[in-house]
């Protein structure tokens, strides 16, 4: 083996901060044959082993190692036997350290499920355009038919359990619901875990079209009642479900966990504000933070050329900093023309993406007019991600609109958006909570079903 590369075969471990207090741990193994370096990597916290990395480079103590795939790549410098220093680039660069360390701890999660099950449980994989999606499918005992969901995960990169810092909640919910009389159906998105396909260019509305091809995937099983079949869908999950029952006629209920229900440019502004302020900005600074982020986004998406977006969001944030209070903009980490430049290059970077560039412009409640299936839509009143007090009652008059006659809309108290019982109920509690998903959720959704659909 060369010398330069004889040092980074091995286990390294670090964490991402992606923002808004969200941290996730990376892992790369390492190994070495004589055809060279190869890697694959881990996100624990995802739920997401063994990843393929198309290649790993080496020049001197640097190292690359590209995920085409997930459209992400690393580049670091090794500083010692146990140590290197380098960015993690998933649209946005995020620094990140990784330690050499073979062990991998693990956290507390009581709630996940453990076989063996009183229910069928089945690996399954099925078509999605151009693509295969694999899952799970878990089935009552008895010989049916049963009702029907499937799950519909949140943004970002998700396995079939919607892994998230090690909870995994999807498989939480199919456990209670299984149990309770229902199939249920939780797939890995395009391009993660088993599924292939290619996650970096989608959108929102592939991932419908994904959805979509699960809900024909359950209509094909003998054990499900054609008549009971709905979903369930998480965070933009909540925006996925209506988009394809609205596209067919086959959906008897959705179920809306932190859904949204305005304009996601409206809704991702009062998210910023109260991300901010659970962790301590001060109220004048709360005060800029959505005006600035709307008429940012509005600069990018008026400007498709991203070297005119960043011209445009430049005279945008100056502007601002130069009629801003001093100690606004010191908190803001917005004092030198530096930070304005990397906060202006990730929103450009980031909001040009496939499917920011989607989201970012979409307008959930337009769908939810047109939704005439049953609906259950719950949020936590400790939600900062998708405000309950925002988002909640514009789903209700976007199903009003709809002449919906069969709807529920319920507050749940103190619980956060992963609909944790939550005491900071901040975004980087999430990891350090041990609860996955309270009961009270689990038994309000068991409790509508068993009322509305059984």
């Amino acid at each position: 083996m060369p010398a330069q590369t004889a040092k980074f075969p091995g286990t390294w471990q670090g964490v991402l901060e992606v923002g808004g207090g969200v941290s996730l741990k990376i892992v790369f193994h390492i190994s070495a044959d004589k055809d060279g370096l190869h890697a694959s990597a881990d996100s624990p916290d995802q739920s997401a082993f063994g990843l393929p990395c198309d290649s790993v480079s080496v020049s001197g103590n640097v190292i690359g190692i590209t995920m085409k795939s997930l459209g992400a790549s690393y580049k670091g410098t090794l500083e010692n036997d146990s140590t290197i220093n380098g960015n993690f680039n998933q649209q946005l660069s995020f620094p990140l350290v990784l330690k050499k360390n073979d062990v991998v701890a693990k956290r507390n999660r009581p709630q996940t499920p453990v076989g063996p099950f009183n229910y069928k449980s089945e690996n399954v994989s099925y078509p999605a355009g151009q693509h295969i999606l694999a899952g799970t499918i878990t089935v009552p005992p008895g010989n049916g038919p049963f009702p029907a969901i499937l799950l519909i995960t949140g943004s970002g990169p998700q396995d079939r359990d919607e892994t998230i810092m090690e909870h995994k909640s999807f498989a939480v919910i199919a456990d209670h619901l299984t149990k309770q009389g229902y199939i249920v159906l939780r797939a890995d998105d395009r391009g993660v875990g088993k599924s292939t396909g290619n996650f970096a260019t989608a959108s929102t509305s592939d991932f419908a079209a994904d959805a979509s091809s699960g809900i024909d995937f359950l209509l094909s099983r003998p054990e499900v009642d054609k008549k009971k079949i709905g979903m369930i869908g998480h965070s933009e999950g909540g925006m996925i479900a209506p988009m394809v029952a609205t596209s067919r006629n086959d959906i008897n209920f959705i179920i809306l966990m932190a859904g949204p229900g305005v304009q996601i440019i409206d809704m991702m502004a009062e998210q910023n504000e109260a991300i901010a302020k659970s962790v301590g900005i001060s109220a004048a600074t709360l005060k800029e933070i959505q005006p600035l982020f709307k008429s940012v986004v509005r600069a990018i998406i008026n400007n498709t050329d991203s070297t005119a977006a960043i011209t445009a969001v430049t005279t945008i944030t100056d502007q601002w900093a130069a009629n801003t209070d001093k100690a606004i903009i010191k908190e803001m980490d917005f004092e030198s023309p530096a930070s304005r430049t990397t906060y202006i290059h990730e929103m450009v970077r980031q909001f040009q993406s496939p499917w920011f560039n989607y989201f970012i412009t979409a307008d959930p409640s337009k769908t939810l007019e047109k939704v005439r299936c049953k609906v259950l839509a719950i949020n936590g009143d400790k939600d900062v991600q998708v405000v309950s007090s925002q988002n909640l009652p514009g789903i209700e008059e976007a199903l009003k609109k709809a002449k919906n006659k069969n709807y529920t809309i319920k507050e749940l108290p103190g619980l956060n958006h992963l609909f944790q019982t939550c005491t900071k109920c901040t975004v980087e509690e999430y990891g350090e909570l041990e609860e996955t998903i309270a009961p009270v959720v689990l038994d309000t959704i068991a409790g509508w079903l068993n009322k509305n659909v059984k």
